[in-house]
């Protein structure tokens, strides 16, 4: 994997902030700041987090501390792409989609990675059967059910279990938005680690939920195949959550009908090793 793109476009869709990256960008990121000791954050960008940031201002936080912002829903690429952005289906890039690819790096690379959420006993058996799968990996786990106040003593042994693993990367799965929470409270007090919100990713390993098909990503239609199976849990998600992003598109269209030449050439450079979260030389956002 080559040395990762320092600067990165970064764009302003439904309101909030997502960067243009593909999976080979993200791992090269992640390659890049293992290499060289570097913390760092990659988050994911949906309809969901794009609802909660608006009313829960630790999300809007965290989405301004990540390095990286991963578009994570096919319906804000194809909307981005309607509204004159450069976006394509290689910008949707999440955990299910790179995947593999992470693995196979992280098992030639021997990295450590630390495995932070779900029930206990769930990321143990997603950390038994991942090292099966990829050799060479070293693996520590901590489940998602202890008290994560700021201050507690049990979010403190957490931390310091983190900090004494030494981790290459940390994988937070404890679902949205209590995943985004953890990692915006604990970021500086962690010493090592690219920080993930990684979702139900632990279920998926250990064989407890099943993942969607990918195809279904490319064709639109993945949070239909979830809604169907669970759909007590994110019916409100995916049928009623998006209409509150109506005022956020009615913007985007203004936007693009006031000038659509400079929409399709909206976004600014965004530096990815900031000077607030890495002791990484002065860096500048520069407008395109």
């Amino acid at each position: 994997m080559g040395k990762a793109k320092e600067i990165v476009r970064r764009v302003e869709l439904l309101g909030a902030a997502a960067d243009l990256v593909t999976t080979e960008d993200v791992l090269a990121f992640i390659d890049e700041a293992a290499a060289s000791g570097r913390k760092g954050v990659v988050a994911n960008q949906n309809l969901h987090s794009l609802y909660l940031s608006r009313k829960d201002p630790e999300m809007a936080a965290f989405f301004d501390l990540a390095n990286l912002i991963e578009i994570d829903s096919m319906p804000m690429v194809l909307w981005g792409r309607l509204m004159g952005l450069e976006t394509k289906p290689a910008n949707r890039c999440t955990y299910l989609d790179w995947r593999d690819q992470f693995w196979a790096m992280a098992s030639a690379k021997g990295w450590r990675i630390f495995c932070l959420g779900a029930e206990p006993g769930v990321a143990d058996e997603a950390a038994r059967r991942l090292q099966l799968e990829w050799p060479g990996i070293e693996i520590a786990t901590h489940h998602g059910y202890f008290d994560q106040a700021d201050g507690s003593a049990e979010n403190a042994a957490v931390v310091e279990q983190i900090n004494a693993f030494r981790p290459d990367v940390v994988l937070v799965g404890m679902g949205m938005p209590l995943q985004e929470r953890w990692i915006g409270r604990n970021f500086h007090a962690l010493t090592s680690g690219v920080l993930l919100s990684v979702g139900a990713a632990f279920d998926y390993e250990a064989g407890i939920q099943p993942a969607a098909p990918r195809l279904l990503g490319l064709l639109c239609i993945e949070w239909l195949y979830r809604l169907v199976c669970d759909p007590r849990r994110l019916g409100r998600r995916y049928l009623i959550e998006p209409w509150a992003l109506a005022p956020a598109a009615f913007g985007d269209i203004v936007k693009f009908v006031i000038s659509p030449q400079r929409r399709h050439a909206e976004g600014r450079l965004h530096h990815i090793w900031r000077p607030d979260l890495a002791s990484a030389e002065m860096s500048m956002i520069a407008t395109a």
